[in-house]
C-alpha cells in the first residue's frame, strides 16, 4: 500500500514538530512546513528519517495564499497528494483592545485564520472525491482560549481562535460527502516557548496548578497523540468535532 502523506504546518517548534515527528514514527511521509525557522524544521526532517520514515522541509508562510499554493505543489512534485493536513501554523499576541490596529490584528488573523484556509483550500482540492482524489482528513489548530478568552492581553488571539471553531464545524458540512473528515483541537496551556508572549513557562505551570482541574500543563505528546488519532481510521465516525486538550480546563 503507498505510504500516506501528512503536511504539517508550523512544524519547525512546539505542538507541530511533534505531530511532525510522531506522523513519521506512525508510517507517514511528513511535510515539515516553516516560515522563518529553517534550520529547526531540518532537524525535526533528520529526525523523522533517522527514524526510517521520509520527510521534507517545506519553506513557506502559510498566511500568504501564493506561497501556500506553492508549497502543496512541490509536496506534489515530490510525492503526489497528501492524505492529511494539520493547520498548525499561528501565533501568540498580547495587546489591549484600546490599543489594537489594523497590523497587529491583520497579522493574528493571516497567521491564526487565513493560513487555514489557504490550506484547506488547496488541501480539498486534492483530496475531494469530488476532483478525483481519495479522501482524507484535515486537523485544525484551536485553542481553549476560543471559549475563555485567554490570557489577559489575548482578545485578537481568543477571536481568531474563535474564527476556527466556526470555519471547522463549516468546512466539515462542505466537505463530508467528498471523502474528507475535518476536526479540531482545542489545546490547553501546554508546556512550549510559545507562551514567551505570556511571562514565560515558569508563569505558564503556576497558572496551570492554580487554573488546570488535573493540576497541571500540559506536554507535545499529549496533543499530538490526539492530531494523530483524528487522521487515522480509529476515528472515521469522528467528523466536524472540536475536541478539548486542556487537562480539564
Amino acid at each position: 500500500m503507498k505510504q500516506p502523506i501528512m503536511l504539517v504546518t508550523g512544524a519547525s517548534r512546539g505542538i507541530g514538530a511533534e505531530i511532525a515527528k510522531m506522523a513519521g514514527r506512525s508510517g507517514y511521509k511528513v511535510g515539515v512546513n516553516y516560515h522563518r525557522s529553517e534550520q529547526p524544521a531540518r532537524e525535526v526532517v533528520a529526525e523523522i528519517k533517522a527514524n526510517g520514515s521520509d520527510a521534507i522541509a517545506l519553506q513557506g508562510d502559510a498566511g500568504d495564499s501564493a506561497q501556500v499554493a506553492k508549497m502543496f505543489e512541490r509536496l506534489d512534485a515530490e510525492w503526489g497528494p497528501l492524505d492529511a493536513l494539520i493547520n498548525n501554523a499561528g501565533m501568540l499576541s498580547k495587546f489591549d483592545v484600546t490599543e489594537s490596529d489594523f497590523a497587529q490584528l491583520n497579522e493574528v488573523f493571516l497567521a491564526n485564520v487565513f493560513s487555514q484556509f489557504y490550506c484547506a483550500r488547496e488541501a480539498v482540492r486534492r483530496m475531494s472525491t469530488k476532483n478525483g482524489g481519495r479522501g482524507g482528513a484535515i486537523v485544525n489548530m484551536s485553542s481553549v482560549a476560543a471559549r475563555t478568552g485567554g490570557l489577559s492581553g489575548g482578545a485578537a488571539y481568543a477571536a481568531s481562535k474563535g474564527a476556527i471553531d466556526s470555519f471547522t464545524l463549516a468546512l466539515a458540512k462542505e466537505v463530508g460527502t467528498q471523502g474528507i473528515r475535518v476536526n479540531a483541537m482545542r489545546p490547553g496551556l501546554i508546556a512550549t516557548e510559545i507562551h514567551n508572549v505570556h511571562g514565560g513557562l515558569e508563569q505558564m505551570e503556576r497558572l496551570a496548578k492554580a487554573a488546570v482541574p488535573l493540576g497541571r500543563s500540559g506536554s507535545v505528546f499529549e496533543v499530538a497523540e490526539v492530531a494523530l488519532w483524528l487522521c487515522s481510521g480509529a476515528s472515521s465516525y469522528v467528523h466536524g468535532a472540536v475536541i478539548d486538550v486542556s487537562g480539564g480546563r
